[in-house]
């Protein structure tokens, strides 16, 4: 799957969410949508490097720290 596509399903979906807001305005969406992608982005990368930590890190291109910060926001991890 090519990111135009992934970009392309995000927006089909917002469009979506906001129509059914109807003629309620959204609250915090920035946070929503990066909340409702990371956690399964997470759960990907960390199933696909047999939980390894550093590796998860270094597919993602984060720090390992900030991976972990990231695994426990999402209650990932312990």
């Amino acid at each position: 799957m090519k990111a135009t596509h992934i970009a392309e399903c995000v927006r089909i979906n917002l469009e979506g969410y906001l129509s059914d807001l109807g003629s309620s305005e959204p609250d915090r969406m920035y946070a929503m949508l990066l909340s409702a992608v990371e956690k399964p982005l997470l759960e990907m990368v960390m199933q696909r490097t047999d939980h390894n930590q550093s590796k998860a890190a270094q597919w993602l291109g984060l720090n390992r720290n900030t991976l972990r910060k990231k695994l426990l926001e999402h209650k990932l991890i312990e």
